[in-house]
């Protein structure tokens, strides 16, 4: 790795028209880091990535790679490839002609380029399927030639535009791996655009959320996930169980006030600016311990009186809806509890993500929300 600003993004705004779509986005990555962008639709990750491809001018702010100013030029003086989520192949072309395309148009020798397209084949799995053509191969095949074309060209950085997602879900697995791999060994510097958590999660060295034109967060998958910077990026990670409970920071902790549908219990703060009286409680399903409404709880964390209304099984675990209060939370469970069996949930300390609630709720409420749904 480089300085840690090998890529850099100060200050970058775009919009369309009237339409803020980036709003100071600022962003360092380091030679030969592999960074996801992730997000919802709308969240301007692909924008992003446009503008970093120089297909796209920022209204303000400045794009530098290794300190030189590339704001301005155009996506052919970056050092830069892009591969497109529909992978944009010529269907004229053979699989040799379209991974040397990049290479045709910058006049490199003949030679050199069957050279380098050999190459290319032997180490993205397409020997022997040179002179075939892409209506002649599989998405996953597709995918390897696409990046092929990118590669060939020796880019500082591939960006990368949702490649992954035309692939069945078990193609999607085995690409995503490789993907990784081949950027660990060529040491190449990447920048993934993608909605699936998951796949951020795998295949990023540092992950980028990305909400309504701004970043949410930035860190490792460890940080993003174990310690979410707020309610949103909490959701978006999984946890998408949402209560209102009521508590005092005191000393190291934060205290929770017993309620009629949940026990006393204390959280540690972990810096978290908390404030007295209601906050929003996240947590993700898996997290959550379902017990005997008659078995004593006395770990640290919050410890919830709800009524199983619904029961399934995705596989590895069973999946609880438990109504509690006037809210519905989804907890796993390596057994099946009955619909109507009265229980408790519990939510260690660590699973358990505490943020100011954005409108303080009556004391001892638990939120509203819509029947049979949990908010996102």
């Amino acid at each position: 790795m480089d300085d840690g600003s090998f890529l850099e993004l100060n200050s970058v705004a775009c919009r369309y028209g009237t339409t803020q779509v980036l709003n100071d986005i600022n962003l360092t990555i380091a030679r030969g880091e592999f960074v996801a962008l992730l997000g919802s639709s709308g969240c301007g990750k692909t924008t992003l990535l446009r503008v970093l491809a120089g297909f796209i001018a920022p209204t303000s702010g400045k794009v530098s790679v290794r300190h030189r100013d590339v704001t301005h030029l155009p996506p052919d003086k970056r050092g830069m490839a892009l591969v497109f989520q529909s992978y944009a192949l010529w269907p004229h072309m053979t699989v040799a002609q379209n991974i040397g395309y990049g290479l045709k148009l910058k006049r490199v020798p003949r030679a050199e380029i069957a050279t380098r397209v050999a190459a290319m084949q032997s180490l993205l799995g397409l020997d022997g399927l040179g002179e075939r053509k892409p209506a002649a191969l599989s998405g996953g095949q597709r995918q390897r030639v696409a990046l092929g074309r990118a590669l060939a060209v020796d880019p500082e950085i591939l960006l990368l535009d949702e490649p992954l997602s035309n692939l069945d879900a078990r193609i999607r697995l085995t690409v995503r791996h490789e993907l990784r791999a081949l950027q660990k060994r060529l040491g190449i510097t990447a920048v993934h655009v993608t909605h699936d958590r998951e796949e951020a999660m795998v295949m990023a060295d540092k992950i980028v959320i990305l909400n309504a034109g701004q970043i949410a967060q930035q860190g490792t998958p460890e940080e993003v996930y174990n310690r979410p910077a707020s309610a949103f990026v909490a959701a978006f990670m999984g946890a998408e169980n949402v209560l209102s409970l009521v508590g005092a920071p005191q000393g190291e902790s934060f205290v929770i006030e017993a309620g009629p549908v949940n026990a006393a219990g204390s959280v540690p703060l972990m810096g978290r600016p908390l404030g007295h009286g209601a906050v929003e409680a996240r947590f993700r399903p898996e997290a959550a311990q379902i017990v005997s409404v008659d078995t004593p709880v006395v770990s640290p964390g919050v410890t919830l009186d709800g009524q199983i209304t619904a029961v399934s099984y995705p596989g590895g675990h069973w999946r609880h809806a438990v109504r509690v209060g006037d809210r519905e939370i989804m907890a796993d469970a390596t057994r099946a509890f009955e619909p109507g069996e009265r229980v408790r949930v519990h939510v260690a300390a660590d699973a358990l993500f505490l943020f100011n609630s954005p409108g303080h709720q009556p004391a001892h409420a638990i939120s509203p929300a819509l029947p049979g749904k949990v908010r996102a």
